[in-house]
């Protein structure tokens, strides 16, 4: 139920994310694991209610980015996997012991501290190969060096081998192929392990990147992991904004901010209860939309931290008083639609939706 006291409504469902989850599994083989990545609070939307869902549904391996989310989501999720995906130093062993967390290791240095701890109370590990992002990960010279001295693994018990692709967004883009080359070339001198090589859109490029491990994460939220074509995942969320004040102005009057909007001709101005400290990002000031009773309605002027304004001049003002909703995301305008508005992407989107918002969260899918 909305609270009387809200100005902006994040509805938040999650049957769609569990079946988002479920429709990734279906694209796998039959043997290749789907694990689910709720890193940065599930992407905005809530880690706290979204990965015990996912749970139910049968998901049994979680990454996240930080440590500190890894012991949130153990609270949540005591019998379940956790991967650090920023992976670990020396000073975090008592913690990934006790919380019994898998570390993500991105270099031989990495790995060495991992080899610190003692054999006999040390969770598995997976190891990340650099096939071409140069961010995370053993770059050549490393792997070069741990596949000529295999002692450096000894005693490790890898959980997976994973790399990450830098365009699967784009499947045309040859790197796609020259990384999943590099690291077929790489496991092949490695030893036995589970290799993972595909997160949200590396998955849709086909089963040649499926390996034996994938793992999802913006796809789950409703992002389009291949925007050159009609999204394959369900929406998730619909943002909604209260209209605070609708009035009328005159032809010449400015609207917002720095006086970024004029008026060609008189109209009517709605002023919605939401802004950049909600994540809608100041580039959308007379560039995004929003959606009043079916029909788009721009953003004029600049977005304030608070407020944003709608040209509401063509619109039924019936559908425009004050106390009225608009809906910025939703079935007709969605995160991805509103992204590119933005100029931006839906990651980054999803990830900045702001904590003010009052968040109803539908009923999950058993």
């Amino acid at each position: 139920m909305t609270s009387h006291r809200a100005n902006a409504v994040l509805e938040i469902d999650l049957a769609a994310i569990v079946g988002n989850w479920r429709s990734v599994v279906a694209r796998l083989a039959p043997a290749t694991e789907c694990a689910a990545v709720v890193k940065a609070d599930a992407y905005g939307l809530g880690m706290r209610e979204v990965a015990p869902v996912l749970a139910a549904a049968g998901c049994r391996l979680f990454f996240v980015a930080q440590i500190d989310e890894a012991i949130a989501l153990r609270g949540i999720l005591p019998n379940r996997e956790i991967a650090v995906l920023d992976g670990f130093v020396a000073a975090q062993g008592p913690e990934f012991q006790e919380f019994h967390l898998i570390p993500v290791l991105n270099d031989l240095g990495q790995l060495a501290a991992w080899r610190q701890i003692d054999a006999a109370a040390r969770p598995p590990a997976m190891l990340h190969l650099d096939t071409g992002m140069s961010r995370l990960g053993l770059p050549a010279a490393e792997l070069a060096r741990l596949q000529t001295a295999p002692a450096l693994l000894a005693g490790v018990a890898l959980r997976a081998i994973m790399s990450h692709l830098a365009c699967p967004d784009d499947p045309a883009h040859p790197l796609n192929h020259v990384q999943l080359t590099a690291f077929r070339a790489a496991v092949v001198g490695l030893p036995a392990a589970p290799a993972s090589l595909s997160a949200s859109s590396g998955i849709f490029l086909g089963r040649d990147f499926h390996f034996d491990l994938a793992r999802p994460g913006a796809a789950l939220y409703g992002v389009n992991p291949q925007p050159a074509t009609p999204s394959p995942v369900a929406q998730v969320l619909c943002l909604k904004g209260k209209i605070l004040q609708t009035r009328e102005i005159d032809t010449d009057s400015t609207v917002g901010y720095g006086a970024t909007y004029r008026r060609e001709r008189p109209g009517r101005i709605a002023t919605v209860a939401a802004g950049y400290a909600d994540g809608l990002l100041r580039s959308l000031g007379n560039r995004g939309s929003a959606t009043i009773a079916g029909r788009k309605a721009p953003i004029v002027g600049r977005v304030s931290m608070d407020l944003l304004t709608l040209d509401v001049t063509d619109l039924d003002p019936e559908t425009t008083h004050p106390g009225n909703f608009v809906e910025l995301i939703g079935p007709g305008h969605d995160v991805d639609a509103l992204a590119a508005e933005a100029g931006t992407s839906g990651y980054e989107m999803l990830t900045a939706l702001g904590r003010r918002y009052h968040r109803v969260y539908r009923d999950s899918a058993s």
